[in-house]
């Protein structure tokens, strides 16, 4: 039985409030392809008196892998994110 590789993809992020939200932003690309998200996390640095500017995203995805592709040239197009790709195949 061949399996579909796990492709994950860690997305990092400079100035969250900035790069987050509003248009060209990271979460409106994150919902335009919604349905290729398997699995979304999201760390940052936070305590009682402190909260990082920067997080990091750690998204998990299924489906047509040219949509994967596609989510991936996107969010490498916004100035202050930058997107590493991990591919675990199946023996």
């Amino acid at each position: 039985m061949i399996k579909d590789p796990h492709i994950i993809l860690g997305v990092h992020v400079s100035d969250r409030v900035k790069h987050i939200v509003g248009h060209g932003g990271v979460q409106p690309i994150l919902t335009e392809y919604g349905c290729y998200i398997k699995t979304r996390l999201g760390l940052h640095e936070a305590g009682k008196d402190f909260c990082s500017p920067n997080g990091l995203i750690l998204l998990e995805l299924a489906g047509d892998p040219k949509k994967g592709e596609e989510l991936e040239k996107k969010l490498m197009s916004i100035e202050g994110v930058s997107v590493k790709k991990m591919v675990f195949e199946h023996d």
